[in-house]
Formats: C-alpha cells, structure tokens, sequence
C-alpha cells in the first residue's frame, strides 16, 4: 500500500479506537460489572450496579461517551522496525486526537499546568502520550487508554524497602485501595506495577490497565498474587460507588521488571468503572483488525 493511503488508514483506526475506547467498554469488563450485579447481596450498591449497566447500554446505542470524563489521551503503540510511518506516528495520533475530539465528540482535557489554559483539542506538550515499542515486522499494534482525571487522582507510587517483600507489596495495594475510597468511582480496576524504578512501576501499572480483567498473568506466582489481592481488595466492602457492598474491584492485573537491591517500588494505577480501552493490529497492506471491540460500521477491515 502506498505510505500516504496508509497514513490515512492509521489515521481513521485512531479515531475509530478512541470512539470505541469511549463509548463502549470491552467485553471483559461489561462481563465483569454484569457479574458483580449478579452476586451483590446489597441493595444499595445492586442498584449502584444496575445504573452503570443502562448508562452502558445508553452509551452503546447512541454511540456517545459513558462518561463526561472523555480522559486524558494515552497511546500504546507496539510496531514493527519495518512498518513504514515510523517517524510519522506521533504526529498522525496527534491528528487522530483532535478529529476524534470534534468527532465523537470528546471533552477538551489538556490544560496548561502553568497557565490554566485547555488547548481545546486534547493535545499540548507531550499529550497525546505516546508509548512506542519497536520490535520485529511490519505490523503495528495500537492501543488507547483514555484514562480519567477522578481515578488518576487516586493512583500512587511507594518506594517500599526491600525487606517488606511481598507483604509489602499487597500492603500498599490495600492501602492505597483504602484511602482512594469512593473517589474513583468504583468498583475499580488495579494495575500494580512491581519493581523496575519509581518511573517504570508506574508506567508498568498503566499498561497492566490494558489487560482484560479475566486474563491472569502468564507467572504462577504473579497470577496469585493478582487473585489475591482481588480478594483482599473486595473485603474491604467500599463497595459500589462507595456506598458498601460486596464489588470494590472488578480485576487486579500485575506487571514486574526486576529490581535495584536497594529498593522495591511499587505503582498502584487506579481505574474506574468506565474502563476505556481499545486495540487494534493495522498490517502494513492496510488491513485492520479490531481486537477488543467489533469493527465499527463502515471501517477499514
């Protein structure tokens, strides 16, 4: 395919993954939410449950965003050294952004931490966020995770002593689950990043976002770690948007790097409900496939 259809390929996937990534959540987590309505045994926090499900629907059917809160705009992008827009690739998301800002419509989020100013657009400097991975081929690998100001308020970092271990780790997790309460708009979604470096934990955290919430990880060890702090986390009984019942988390996905000797941080990434996440795998012919959602009406498939 010649480098400029393809271009415009990237840019049309861009702003069908962001409408998707906005307006309807993945099955995962509608398969989730629906489970956790299911074994509620609070009437307060069912009912809780059973709006976030019609807000859902009414989402879905008006193709309109499920939250006022359209996000802060991050990208994955995992591409292969011989997909041929590599040097484009930030400036086509950028472009992306924008037309998806008019488009689905999206609420303008990127402000000025110096003068207050909103660009309008939802881009400025360094947003849209792009993190980009380059590998092996000549496909490229794209997600967004349009991540709310409410639940990113309640994310954190803890630069734990490597003595406190494991322990210390679920520790932080519980912690930090306890004193985000009601704030996030749960039941929440966690993604732990372990190990690494202040920075990395927390980029690892982000990224574990984009897991389904069904799927552990591949390490015996770490997947247990995931189910337990499932359980620990929903023993807490925040429940429902804070109001008390049995779901305060609906998943729990964990990522590790390995470590300095001398210290053992941890990321805590908080996620909402409205657990926004779209991916696609664009070929360097132009094909498109839509991974977590089915291809909108009319897109390059």
């Amino acid at each position: 395919m010649d480098p400029s259809e393809l271009r415009e390929v990237v840019l049309d996937t861009t702003v069908n993954l962001l409408r998707l990534a906005e307006t309807e959540l993945p099955a995962d987590a509608v398969e989730a939410i629906r489970k956790a309505l299911t074994r509620e045994s609070s009437d307060v926090a069912k009912a809780q449950l059973d709006a976030i499900s019609r807000n859902l629907e009414i989402a879905g059917e008006g193709k309109i965003p499920m939250c006022q809160d359209t996000g802060t705009i991050i990208f994955y992008a995992d591409v292969g050294s011989d997909f041929p827009l590599l040097s484009d690739l930030r400036e086509i998301l950028t472009e992306g952004t924008k037309r998806a800002t008019e488009e689905v419509p999206l609420r303008p989020n990127a402000v000025n931490p110096f003068t207050g100013e909103n660009s309008g657009d939802n881009t400025g400097n360094m947003i849209p966020y792009v993190n980009i991975d380059i590998g092996k081929g000549d496909t490229l690998r794209l997600s967004v995770l349009p991540k709310g100001g409410g639940s990113e308020n309640t994310c954190s970092l803890k630069m734990l002593k490597p003595g406190e271990g494991i322990a210390g780790v679920k520790k932080a997790v519980i912690e930090t689950v306890v004193e985000a309460g009601a704030k996030p708009c749960p039941p929440i979604i966690l993604g732990v990043g372990v190990g690494g470096g202040a920075d990395i934990s927390l980029k690892l955290a982000k990224k574990a976002l984009l897991r389904p919430v069904d799927n552990r990880h591949p390490d015996p060890q770490v997947a247990a770690l995931e189910s337990e702090l499932l359980t620990l986390t929903n023993e807490l009984g925040i429940g429902a948007m804070g109001l008390g019942g049995d779901t305060t988390v609906l998943g729990v996905n964990v990522e590790y790097a390995h470590r300095h000797p001398a210290s053992l941080p941890v990321g805590i990434a908080i996620q909402c409900w409205a657990a926004r996440r779209a991916t696609a795998e664009i070929s360097v012919d132009g094909k498109v496939t839509y991974l977590t959602h089915t291809a909108p009406d009319g897109a390059e498939q």
